[in-house]
């Protein structure tokens, strides 16, 4: 009794194991391929539960998502032979199982990177050599002004050549590999190490300058504000000048006037008033000498009330 329990848990052992064996699930974010001794009997199985015959056949699975390719910097040259560091990545997946896994040597990722990494490296290498430095770092030609970034724009040269580049790619890759390039984008465009410096002190000595003709041309327009202030001001003062003039001779013909009015009205006081005024100024001062005659005609009217000399006096 205790073999036979044996022989069928050994029965039942062994028809677990081959039902095991016998059958695979096969993920939506996987493509699968089915082998028999190492030949493609189903290509591209269908995700969900599949059966195969065990220790005959077997399964091979492969990512289905999108792959990344970051690939390392390389330096390429332009049409201006002008050397760049471009870093640039990949996106793909794959499209052709069979294919995949015979071109590849049976499913080999990393194969495939090295083989589309060439690949991509030897389109962007020729797009690069059709092409200037400013279009393939600004994404405009040399007749076109660079963008102010205020408002979406069309499709510029950089664009352009990733999606030639994409499309060339995309054409080996699925003929060759089994492989669907969705996307090929430059992340930096960089001089090489040895040209930055000369670049930058290029750079420097162009901002020197730049601030220099600043400076001078300050210079220059503070000069002309400077002699146009002076002008100004020598024009003011001379209007100044002449008004002030101006002023003054018509209060001094305003004066005339007003003395002529005065002596035509009553000649005697007009000559006693500007007698009183000149005798003010002469004696005003301490130790004034004035030497006169006494009956000269400045004592008039000191010597008379009515300025004419009296008989004893004459």
């Amino acid at each position: 009794m205790g073999t036979r329990n044996t022989i069928l848990l050994a029965v039942l052992a062994l028809v677990v194991f081959v039902g095991l064996q016998s059958v695979y699930v096969v993920s939506e974010k996987e493509r699968a391929i089915k082998l028999r001794f190492g030949e493609v009997v189903a290509a591209d199985v269908e995700p969900g539960l599949q059966f195969k015959v065990p220790f005959i056949e077997n399964v091979r699975k492969f990512e289905a998502r999108l792959i990344t390719l970051d690939s390392e910097a390389e330096r390429f040259i332009t049409s201006e032979q002008k050397g760049l560091e471009v870093d640039a990545y990949i996106q793909w997946q794959i499209d052709d199982v069979r294919q995949f896994y015979t071109a590849t040597s049976g499913g080999d990722f990393f194969r495939a990177n090295t083989i589309l990494g060439n690949r991509v490296n030897s389109a962007l290498r020729d797009a690069f050599g059709r092409r200037t430095l400013r279009e393939v770092v600004s994404g405009r030609s040399e007749n076109q002004p660079l963008s102010t970034g205020t408002e979406i724009e069309d499709e510029g040269e950089r664009d352009r050549l990733l999606r030639e580049v994409t499309a060339d790619v995309d054409s080996f890759a699925r003929s060759g590999l089994g492989i669907r390039v969705i996307d090929i984008r430059v992340k930096a465009i960089d001089l090489p190490q040895e040209v930055s410096q000369d670049v930058f002190s290029r750079m420097r000595s162009d901002r020197q300058q730049e601030a220099q003709l600043f400076r001078s041309n300050g210079e220059r327009e503070a000069e002309e504000l400077r002699a146009s202030a002076d002008r100004q001001e020598t024009v003011i003062l001379a209007n100044a000048f002449r008004e002030s003039e101006q002023i003054r001779g018509e209060g001094d013909a305003e004066a005339s006037r007003i003395y002529s009015t005065a002596y035509s009205a009553d000649e005697e006081f007009y000559s006693f008033y500007r007698s009183l005024g000149a005798y003010e100024q002469s004696f005003g001062g301490d130790g004034d000498i004035l030497l006169l005659e006494p009956d000269n005609d400045f004592f008039r009217y000191l010597q008379s009330k009515g300025g004419v000399p009296s008989q004893d006096q004459q």
